[in-house]
């Protein structure tokens, strides 16, 4: 068996049928595997190549195997398990990505793997210990191929001191608990994907909770667009929707202000820009604030009065020559003045908001301090849908910038959690020039130098921007169900955990399969039930009971009617 070594396989693609494999080769691994059950030999290699090899194991081991007392033994050599490979003293740990039949070799199986890993070996056990990702030397064609055990699964996922929050239990065991590295996590972002009805939002919340209990005063800020999350979070976080948000208008840059006041296209909207640029600088410089500010521009976060802005319009339109058209001034006008009158904007354009609350504003939102409540929750789903980009947009930003000018202060990293986020990093097919876009690949992009970590949550990945999942240093991702997304997610995987993602469209609900820095392996994870009290409001609604009930739809319709007109205030 040792000169199958001599056949030069593409690595890529499964073992090509050659005459060579069916004649004058006794059985590999066989007749030793047989004998060394008590080992659990499976197999053996028969290709190696720099991330993945392949090997053929035994049908017959495999299945003998099946009756064994150890949950990860049993399921030796199955897609998705760990097979282990002896090289000196040290144990190398792969992932079985695919099999099929050895052509012409009856009750043999070839199996692709991609090398995961490698630890020492304990002298007494023969378990992994002391296990590292990467790999320093590869096996040789014929190394024995090895089933792993729970103990050596229980070694490879032990904390290395480093902090870490317990999610769930690792599939196939049911008692080794699969944690996530806090501090790799967050410092080189996450996304979590899933469709919809995986249970992506508890899961989310899972997450946010254990990192709540093991940081108490941390600083976590979670857009909501759907109003879910209030509910998980009552105790120990703090709540903002419309009713109590109070953004003031100023904090606005300059492109926000576009985004809200330029209703024209093409050539007018540039002028319609020109011209609020030029007033919008005028009224920040009528305002007190601005006498301590050196150089005050346009994106300056200086407060200033809406009437002073209009009024500024009204002069620079009264200067005017007959020849000259007032329109670009009367649309800015008109628009600011509905804006003003419209209370669904009051949260945001209140006059009340004309003071200078920056400090009090960033102390609440970014909980600073935390008073042990860690994290904010941001429901915009009551806000008016055309301004929902730009509140998002400001609270990113003030994030990045309240980071980028702290660097001299105390750290006080932040973690910004975008729910659906291909609404507002969509990519290029779709997307608008948007300054929520700009802001969170930004933050993608350079966050981590600043102490801003981004965490995705998304049932689109395929309609993200090109490259934000590819800045997140882990991905954690639910059941996908379609082909367009899960090719998106294997294509920004690390090469090792490209064959685990196979397993995607096959996970079970509350599933997820965790790869990249915030874990030792990429690792399958069934996870914990959250408490009732601790999830979110995003259950489905059950048809079959729920079109059984009746009685009081009047009174439900007059409450509807009520906070409709109301804007939910």
């Amino acid at each position: 068996m040792s000169d199958m070594g001599s056949h030069h396989f593409p690595a890529a693609r499964p073992l090509p049928v050659s005459e060579n494999e069916t004649q004058g080769h006794a059985s590999p691994a066989p007749a030793a595997a047989a004998k060394r059950t008590e080992g659990h030999q499976i197999g053996e290699v028969i290709e190696i190549a720099g991330s993945g090899s392949k090997v053929v194991m035994d049908c017959a081991t495999l299945t003998n195997l099946l009756e064994h007392p150890d949950p990860t033994v049993k399921m030796a050599g199955q897609v998705g398990s760990q097979v282990k490979i002896r090289v000196g003293q040290t144990w190398l740990l792969a992932n079985i990505r695919t099999q099929r039949i050895y052509e012409g070799q009856a009750g043999l199986v070839v199996a692709e793997i991609d090398f995961l890993g490698e630890g020492d070996e304990e002298k007494l056990t023969g378990h992994i210990f002391n296990f590292r990702r990467g790999v320093t030397r590869y096996p040789t064609p014929s190394s024995p191929v090895y089933a792993v055990t729970t103990a050596d699964l229980k070694q490879v996922y032990a904390s290395d001191g480093r902090a870490n929050v317990e999610i769930g239990t690792v599939y196939p065991t049911d008692d080794i608990r699969g944690a996530l590295y806090v501090d790799a996590m967050l410092g080189k972002h996450f996304a979590l994907l899933g469709s919809t009805g995986t249970g992506k939002s508890t899961s989310a919340a899972l997450i946010l909770h254990k990192i709540c209990d093991l940081a108490p005063e941390g600083h976590i800020i979670m857009i909501d667009p759907h109003g879910e999350y209030s509910a998980a979070f009552k105790d120990n976080g703090k709540l903002f929707d419309v009713n109590n948000l109070n953004l003031p208008y100023w904090l606005m840059n300059f492109r926000e202000h576009c985004e809200v006041f330029v209703q024209s296209r093409g050539d007018a909207k540039q002028m319609d820009c020109d011209i609020l640029a030029k007033c919008l600088l005028a009224a920040k410089a009528k305002s007190q604030a601005s006498a301590n500010v050196a150089k005050l521009t346009v994106d300056s976060p200086v407060p200033y009065l809406l009437s002073d802005l209009t009024s500024i319009l009204q002069n620079e339109m009264g200067k005017l020559d007959k020849s000259t058209n007032s329109a670009p001034y009367q649309r800015l006008k008109t628009k600011i003045d509905e804006i003003k009158a419209d209370p669904r904007y009051s949260f945001m354009f209140s006059g009340m908001l004309v003071g200078d609350t920056m400090a009090a504003f960033l102390s609440k939102i970014f909980r600073l301090p935390s008073e042990g409540k860690p994290i904010s929750i941001i429901d915009v789903s009551a806000m008016p849908s055309e301004i929902t980009p730009t509140v998002v947009s400001v609270l990113s930003r003030l994030v990045f910038d309240y980071a980028i000018w702290s660097r001299n202060e105390p750290a006080r990293p932040m973690l910004l959690v975008c729910e659906e986020a291909h609404r507002y990093i969509p990519n290029d097919d779709v997307a608008e020039e948007s300054s929520v876009r700009d802001i969170l690949s930004r933050i993608a992009k350079e966050g981590r130098k600043y102490g801003v970590s981004l965490g995705l949550i998304t049932q689109r990945p395929s309609d993200l921007a090109e490259g934000v999942l590819s800045q997140c240093g882990t991905i954690l991702s639910m059941r996908l169900n379609n082909d367009r997304d899960q090719a998106f997610v294997k294509a920004a995987m690390p090469e090792g955990a490209r064959g685990f993602l196979d397993s995607i469209p096959a996970l079970r609900n509350r599933e997820v399969i965790c790869c990249g820095e915030g874990v030792a392996i990429p690792i399958r994870v069934s996870l914990d039930t959250l408490a009732e009290e601790r999830r979110p409001a995003s259950e489905d609604p059950i048809f079959s009971e729920l079109w059984c009930e009746h009685g009081g739809e009047e009174e439900i319709i007059q409450r509807v009617i009520k906070r409709w007109r109301a804007q939910g205030r």
